[in-house]
């Protein structure tokens, strides 16, 4: 078992909270009906598993 350092724990977080971010506008813009919002939830996703995959400590 190794400990994370700093710089894995911050991708990490960051990875988390755009995906969380992300999926919170696709939600509003789905409820509200408004394609903007949706295209910018999904890119913001998008992003996330862009960081995800080539970030692999």
């Amino acid at each position: 078992m190794t400990l994370r350092s700093r710089p894995d724990r911050a991708i990490r977080r960051t990875v988390l909270v755009l995906g969380a971010v992300g999926l919170t506008v696709i939600a509003t813009g789905a409820a509200l009906n408004a394609l903007w919002l949706l295209g910018i939830g999904v890119w913001a996703v998008i992003a996330a598993m862009s960081i995800e995959l080539v970030y692999r400590p």
